[in-house]
Parts: structure tokens; C-alpha cells; sequence
């Protein structure tokens, strides 16, 4: 009989394993809709494990369906496997050989985890009742993102549940972050030109100062979260780059701004285009400049089903313990599993993989991030314990 015990047992057996793959796909990364060379290693070794029917969706993402020998419900894994245009500053001997990309964000680690969860599940293929589908996804860094692409594959078709996991630094290793409900916010952009007329700083009334109007539009954004939406309703409106300007001496005839809006809620999130645009539309004629607005939707906020999510959290304290369940608030940050929760219910959940003990402190996306690779015998010990839950006999 399949047991959490005997499961446990087998993800510690090839935790070493997973730690290599990590290693190797941390020196070979690729940026978001190129990971050509990333796909085909994985599309190789799951090829190696026998049981798997393994295809390729997309150019560069890779899925493998476990068809187990009795009908049953379909579950569906994912993992991301870009990387981003970062130098690694980092001095360990599997630094990436590829100048100007590294895996700054765990991706490597979450692809070897999902890659031991089917070298181990390939292997119990009798046991399965009904699916176990492996999403290996590429394109999470850059927007439109690959799990839109895949879902226009098919690769949802039939799932009856989804779940979805990422190694987390500001977490520490030896807790699972759970969030029902909102997780995950959207990250929509915006990009503003304010259109002024140049001319000498030492003339400042014969010109219309771009870089006074624009920093009033920047001022008045703010005014948005605190007075423009309800103070119980999560907003953010962050300017993330003001460029304007050549020289000390000259005033420039434009100002370009560009930044980030964060929110959960979707009739929040409509409203928010119009209120921005109603601010620089009135303090640019105010002043007599003329302006440009463009605002893109970014991915849907991940949205974590409640009775999945109460599932999980069950599946993390039968397999590692209750003192590893953290209840994690909310945060702002985005993430397209949203994409695959738009077609079943679906659980996006944290692995703790902060260590300061061990000098892993970095924040993701920074040149010296890393994760504690005792994390990813974690990740494997959830995954599989989860099919042992959903889709084993």
C-alpha cells in the first residue's frame, strides 16, 4: 500500500537527484520564450521514466500525462521554467554560463521538483485513478505569458483540479505558505507621455515645463489609493520610471512615465484606467501641455479556491506536520497559474526556501538570489502526497 510514509521515503531517496537538475538547469537558463534547450531536457528525461505520455503544447513548454489503468478525477501540476536577463553575482561552482540570464526566481528549482514528483509517480502507474497531468510552463517572467498559451493548447481540457507551487525566500525553509481566496494581484501597467514645449531653464515661461507637470501627475496618482477607492480595498498605484531630460540647462519638451497597478478585485481593477486618466488629463491642460495614456492588463490575480486550498493545507500537515502551515496573508505580487485557474479550481502554495543561517536571504530577482536546496524535497514530498490524496486508489 502506497503510505505518506513510503511516498516521503521516496522523495528523500532522490533528493539528490532533484538537487542535479536544479543545478543544471540553474547554469543553463533561458529567457521567456526561448527555452528551447530547457524544454527538450525536459521532455527527454520524462521520456526516461516510461508511463508518460509526453508532448510538447507549445514550441518551448512540455507536458506529460499519467494515465492511470482505473478512471478517476484529472490533476493537473505546474511548474515554471524561464529564467530572467539578470548577471549572476553569485560564487558557486553551477553559476549560470549564460551571460545575462539567471534563474533569479526559483523556476530551476520548481521544473526539478515537478520532475521528481513524476519520476516517482511514473512508477505508480497501477496505483492511479484517473490523471496525473504535468504542466511544464514557459513564459511565467513575461507578459502574455505561456499559461494562456497553453491553455489555448488544450493542456486544461478535462482537469478537475489544478496546483501550482513556488520556492519562496522571504519564507523560511520548514513552512508551506496557504492562502484561500485572493493570493496573487494583477500586475497591470501603465505608460504616460506628458507633451510639453522645450526651451532654455534660464526661460522657464516660454516653455511648458514637462518635468513640473509630470511630476504633479505623479503626485496626484497617489491620490487615487487614498482618495479615490475604499481604505478596506487592496490598491497600488506604483510609478516605476520618470525619464525626461538631456542636460542641466535644457527643459525638455517631454516626459515619459511608466509604472505598475496592483489589485485583486476585477470591478476595482476596471475602475482604476478611467480615475488615472482623469488626473493627467486635468492637470495637463491645466498647465497647457497635451498627454498620451496607455494602460495593458496584465495577468488575472490568482484566486485560490477554497476547497482546494483547505485540501492542501490537509495534504502539507499529514505530510510534513501542522507546525509547517503558515497562513500567509496577501501579497502584490502576479503570477499567470491564474491563467490555469481560469479552467478548474486550482491551490497555488508557497514552499519556505529562506535559510539566513545559511546566508540565503537575497529577494527574488536579485543578481545573488538562491533558494535552500532542502526545499526542493519538500516540494516533491507535497506533489506526490497530493496525488496519493486526489488520484490514487
Amino acid at each position: 500500500m502506497t503510505t505518506t510514509a513510503t511516498l516521503n521515503q521516496e522523495a528523500e531517496q532522490i533528493k539528490e537527484q532533484v538537487i542535479a537538475w536544479r543545478r543544471y538547469l540553474h547554469q543553463n537558463p533561458e529567457l521567456s520564450f526561448h527555452e528551447k534547450k530547457t524544454a527538450q531536457f525536459v521532455y527527454d528525461t520524462l521520456v526516461s521514466f516510461g508511463n508518460l505520455e509526453v508532448s510538447r503544447p507549445t514550441k518551448t513548454s512540455v507536458m506529460a500525462r499519467l494515465i492511470g489503468s482505473q478512471p478517476g478525477r484529472v490533476l493537473a501540476m505546474r511548474a515554471d521554467m524561464d529564467a530572467l536577463p539578470i548577471t549572476e553575482e553569485n560564487t558557486f561552482d553551477f553559476v549560470s554560463k549564460n551571460p545575462g540570464v539567471m534563474h533569479a526566481c526559483g523556476h530551476d528549482g520548481h521544473t526539478a521538483m515537478l520532475l521528481g514528483t513524476a519520476k516517482i509517480l511514473s512508477g505508480l502507474k497501477d496505483r492511479i485513478k484517473g490523471e496525473v497531468r504535468f504542466l511544464f510552463q514557459h513564459a511565467e517572467e513575461l507578459f502574455p505569458g505561456g499559461a494562456e498559451e497553453m491553455v489555448q493548447a488544450g493542456v486544461m481540457d478535462g482537469v478537475d483540479m489544478v496546483i501550482g507551487t513556488h520556492l519562496w525566500a522571504p519564507l523560511d525553509f520548514g513552512k508551506v505558505g496557504i492562502c484561500p481566496g485572493p493570493m496573487m494581484a494583477s500586475p497591470d501597467t501603465f505608460y504616460i507621455t506628458v507633451a510639453g514645449k522645450g526651451g532654455h531653464a534660464a526661460l522657464p515661461h516660454q516653455t511648458v515645463d514637462s518635468i513640473a507637470i509630470a511630476a504633479q501627475v505623479v503626485t496626484n496618482l497617489q491620490h487615487i489609493v487614498s482618495r479615490n477607492t475604499d481604505p478596506l480595498d487592496n490598491l497600488v498605484i506604483s510609478v516605476t520610471q520618470f525619464i525626461g531630460g538631456t542636460t542641466h540647462n535644457v527643459i525638455p519638451g517631454s516626459v515619459s512615465i511608466c509604472g505598475t497597478v496592483r489589485s485583486f478585485d476585477q470591478q476595482l481593477r476596471d475602475s482604476v484606467p478611467a480615475l488615472m486618466e482623469r488626473v493627467v488629463k486635468g492637470i495637463t491642460e491645466a498647465h497647457g501641455a497635451a498627454y498620451e495614456f496607455k494602460y495593458e492588463y496584465g495577468y488575472r490575480p490568482v484566486i485560490n479556491d477554497e476547497e482546494v486550498t483547505r485540501l492542501m493545507e490537509d495534504i502539507v500537515a499529514e505530510t510534513l506536520g501542522g507546525e509547517w502551515v503558515d497562513h500567509m496573508k496577501p501579497n502584490m505580487g502576479g503570477e499567470d497559474f491564474s491563467a490555469f485557474q481560469q479552467k478548474a479550481p486550482g491551490c497555488f502554495f508557497y514552499v519556505g526556501a529562506g535559510n539566513q543561517e545559511k546566508g540565503i536571504v537575497y529577494p527574488h530577482h536579485h543578481p545573488r538570489f538562491t533558494v535552500d536546496e532542502d526545499a526542493l524535497e519538500v516540494g516533491v514530498k507535497i506533489f506526490v502526497n497530493a496525488a496519493r490524496k486526489i488520484v490514487m486508489a
